[in-house]
């Protein structure tokens, strides 16, 4: 992976980002402080095109209106873009909402918040659809002609049935419960690939805090994908498929704080996950661009000294290899020549602080020297 470079952040966490379907370089990123930052060249530059006083928590391309983007925010309603992101206005209807997730149909969008689901025809205007005691944190559009079903989960704690999920088949005017049986105590997030082949049903990938989830008859049934070789039991808060694949998506948790996060892909439907190696296990965002070679840009967030960052890596297929460590600069002592001659060694002596005690010494081992000397040449005579 590499690391594209951001405007200054500080501590201030990424939490929600978006490709645009139709420009696999034009990038858009939210926030914990309010900023909106767009990029059009991958995330090797960015200019911040809006700030405002709460934090940016969903950012989604509307993949059925070209260049059409909207922005949720935690107490301060929606932001709308008609011109990829470029620029915003407030949206009317979700005035102090916590707007956590957005979903899309031919006719009708629909956004998640703290007090239940909203509609709208075209994203500026919105009303109440139902939910209105349910703190929405997931939606997703799983059919989208009509008749438009909808599915949300809630992060309210779980019944004896499950996580709480809910389907309309109406587009949202009226809700019933389901009862899917997945593991886990609230639902984290919810996504839903391209239309199949034959008919008005789309794959629903569901994400609660202790696994992830398939259901691919609208929600009334689920197949487990994690708690294998492949894929860990863990939280899963990022969903995101390739826009004209609907076997292919990639998945993110930021490991709820246990160090058990990742990023993973599957290119069968989920039948096979691989992990992609991320260079930080937390992942707090992830947008995948429409290609056949996706680029993947995931979030990352650090708690121990609060370092966010933003990573690109081109999936091609192959096996990853992780990030590039930068090896610590490494002091290198000049080797010094050392001489070892007797003269040397002599000199050596000399400069010790040992040289005083060595001549005394010296000395003494000299008179001695020259009595032995002068006592053999007596017994000579």
């Amino acid at each position: 992976m590499q690391l594209p470079t951001v405007p200054t952040q500080g501590d201030a966490p990424l939490f929600a980002l978006a490709v645009d379907p139709a420009h696999n370089q034009v990038l858009v990123a939210g926030d914990s402080r309010g900023a909106l930052m767009r990029s059009t060249n991958g995330g090797a530059t960015w200019t911040v095109v809006h700030s405002g006083p709460a934090p940016v928590i969903s950012i989604a391309f509307n993949p059925l209106q070209p260049a059409q983007v909207l922005a949720g925010t935690r107490g301060s309603g929606a932001l709308i873009s008609g011109d990829g992101g470029a620029t915003w206005a407030v949206t009317q209807g979700l005035d102090n909402r916590e707007v956590r997730a957005f979903g899309f149909a031919l006719t009708v969008v629909v956004a998640g918040t703290d007090r239940g689901v909203f509609v709208s025809p075209d994203g500026t205007i919105w009303r109440p659809s139902g939910l209105p005691k349910v703190p929405v944190s997931a939606i997703a559009v799983s059919a989208i002609h009509i008749p438009i079903r909808v599915v949300a989960g809630s992060d309210l704690p779980a019944s004896q049935t499950g996580p709480p999920l809910y389907q309309s088949l109406d587009a949202g005017n009226t809700w019933n419960s389901l009862s899917p049986g997945l593991s886990g105590t609230t639902i984290a997030h919810v996504a839903a690939g391209a239309p199949l082949p034959t008919g008005n049903v789309r794959p629903l990938v569901v994400g609660t805090n202790a696994g992830l989830f398939i259901s691919t008859d609208n929600g009334v049934h689920f197949i487990p994908l994690s708690g294998g070789i492949g894929l860990p039991s863990t939280d899963y808060t990022q969903i995101a498929f390739v826009t004209t694949h609907p076997d292919r998506f990639y998945v993110a948790s930021d490991g709820g704080g246990s160090g058990a996060g990742g990023l993973w892909a599957t290119s069968d439907m989920g039948k096979h996950f691989r992990t992609l190696i991320p260079p930080l296990r937390s992942i707090t965002a992830l947008a995948v661009s429409n290609d056949e070679s996706p680029i993947i840009y995931a979030a990352t967030f650090r708690t121990a000294d609060h370092a966010a960052g933003l990573w690109a890596y081109h999936d091609t297929g192959a096996a990853p290899k992780g990030p590039a460590a930068t090896p610590s600069p490494v002091v290198i002592q000049p080797v010094a020549v050392v001489d070892t001659s007797l003269t040397a060694q002599l000199r050596q002596l000399a400069q010790s602080s040992q040289a005083p005690y060595l001549a005394l010494g010296g000395f003494a081992i000299l008179l001695i020297l020259l009595a032995m000397v002068s006592n053999l040449r007596a017994r000579r005579r």
